[in-house]
């Protein structure tokens, strides 16, 4: 196995199966999921929190995978980046995240909508990751 296929099936053995969890009360709980972010985007420390987190996870995946050739592997790059550039936000512009939000996720089927394309990202990605 090639080293890049290595790293991508690594990769994908830890986003995988942490978005398909994530995505199940997305769908599941749309109501509490809402609530959920309102609690959070009360606070400026945990907007930021999940910022330096989400930069820490998107910087890591970039350094040992950017790759931009075509196939299901891009996933891990694309997602390594908006990662970074989500946390970067969120770190820089709590303010904006928190009218985005509000704009975004009170809107109808929008949480769900979001978790059932989570669910199966992370579906697929678990598939690949850990299929022979």
């Amino acid at each position: 196995m090639a080293h890049e296929e290595t790293t991508s099936k690594f990769i994908a053995r830890l986003v995988g199966p942490v978005l398909a969890v994530a995505g199940i009360p997305m769908v599941l709980n749309a109501n509490t999921y809402r609530t959920l972010i309102e609690e959070i985007l009360i606070s400026d420390a945990l907007v930021y929190l999940a910022g330096l987190l989400a930069l820490l996870g998107g910087l890591a995946i970039i350094n040992v995978h950017n790759s931009w050739s075509f196939g299901w592997p891009l996933i891990i790059t694309v997602f390594g980046w908006l990662c970074a550039i989500g946390g970067t936000i969120r770190m820089t512009a709590p303010e904006l995240v928190e009218t985005l939000a509000d704009a975004i996720y009170q809107r109808p089927g929008v949480v769900e909508g979001i978790g059932v394309a989570v669910l199966l990202v992370g579906c697929f990605l678990s598939f690949k990751g850990y299929s022979t």
